[in-house]
């Protein structure tokens, strides 16, 4: 009898372990789902930023593959106006680096000097999105803005970087 007795009792037993493992299952399974998904789209997101950066950032290209083309004139750009409600204006001067192992950079980088007032144009029409506490608070972002303005300019990313030489606000 006491065979028996014990028999039933591990029975018992499984039949409650089933029943909690799936109700475990069915309780936690969702949610590690979801999570699964959420830490997918984050690294998805990583992977596209360090494919960005490895594809024009200027941190992966070796120093002795960079040229820089200035702009020779300062351009002085009127600002939005800002908080103060008074006119501002921004002297800026422009350095482009460009990669010189990138397959469009023979072909753009001996017309540079005549596409110039484009360039300057699309400077003037960046900068002058900006009032001067954005533009002083935010250089980084305007020079961001400048590469991907100059980049969906000439199709190519032979550009990788522009730089403020000298900038005088007043």
């Amino acid at each position: 009898m006491k065979r028996n007795m014990l028999t039933v009792v591990v029975m018992a037993l499984v039949i409650v372990n089933i029943v909690l493992t799936a109700l475990m299952y069915f309780s936690i399974m969702p949610t590690t789902q979801k999570q699964n998904e959420l830490i997918t789209k984050i690294a998805g997101a990583i992977d596209l930023q360090l494919q960005d950066q490895n594809e024009g950032g200027e941190m992966e290209i070796p120093i002795d593959q960079i040229q820089v083309y200035d702009i020779e004139d300062s351009m002085t750009i009127n600002l939005k106006k800002g908080e103060d409600g008074e006119d501002h204006f921004a002297v800026v001067s422009i350095s482009l680096s460009l990669n010189t192992k990138d397959k469009d950079f023979a072909t753009y980088q001996p017309e540079l000097s005549t596409k110039e007032s484009l360039i300057k144009d699309k400077i003037i029409s960046v900068v002058s999105a900006y009032s001067i506490d954005e533009l002083k608070g935010n250089t980084v972002e305007v020079q961001d803005e400048l590469l991907a303005e100059l980049q969906k300019m000439f199709d190519s990313k032979f550009i990788i970087g522009v730089g403020f030489r000298d900038v005088i606000y007043q």
